[in-house]
């Protein structure tokens, strides 16, 4: 019942909720992500949703478009801004995934949208994670985010499926706040994003 219905309701009313608390922060943020990056105030990527469901995550743009001599993308540490680096470690990047939950490609609490590259390199096991909608915060987040290895992430986000209720959403949330103010987990060391995926061979 929580799952198929309150779960829903609970999303919406917090992200409606969250928008008109966090519209201050976001018009700051977007004003100076505009003038830093030259108009470019959003980040969009295709990520998988529930039943691998493709839709495009929405954040902030903590990264500028410098690229080399060639054509290419500079490496991701070379292109994150200052600015940027401060929104990604305070975590007000992730604002924007509230108009996400509101369209209903994502949850407040579920396992996070991973890259569609991934997709093919699941095990029957990791693929369970699309069971349900992926969340702005999850059990994995609280336990360790980005310095958590592949293989327990995968644990941590079955885990959450599995054992979904209101009472372990609740105790993510008041998680992810504490973490948040605390600036814990972001990355691993000398790190600017996560590792990538390879597959089950070498991922732990």
């Amino acid at each position: 019942m929580y799952l198929s219905l309150f779960k829903r309701i609970i999303d919406l009313i917090l992200s409606y909720l969250g928008l008109v608390l966090l519209s201050p922060i976001f018009i700051i943020v977007a004003l100076i992500i505009l003038i830093n990056n030259k108009g470019n105030l959003f980040f969009l990527q295709k990520r998988p949703g529930k039943n691998e469901k493709i839709f495009s995550i929405i954040k902030f743009k903590t990264m500028n478009d410098k690229k080399d001599k060639y054509g290419k993308l500079l490496p991701d540490k070379l292109r994150l801004t200052k600015i940027g680096k401060f929104i990604r470690t305070t975590s007000l990047d992730e604002i924007p995934q509230l108009i996400n939950v509101i369209k209903g490609d994502m949850s407040i609490v579920g396992p996070r949208p991973l890259l569609i590259e991934y997709l093919p390199l699941y095990s029957d096991f990791q693929k369970q994670r699309h069971n349900v909608k992926p969340g702005i915060t999850g059990y994995a987040q609280v336990n360790g985010r980005n310095a958590l290895k592949w293989k327990k992430k995968f644990e941590l986000d079955i885990y959450y499926v599995k054992k979904i209720s209101f009472t372990l959403d609740c105790e993510i949330v008041f998680k992810t706040i504490v973490k948040v103010f605390l600036r814990s987990d972001i990355n691993k060391a000398n790190a600017t994003t996560m590792e990538v995926f390879k597959g089950n061979v070498n991922h732990e």
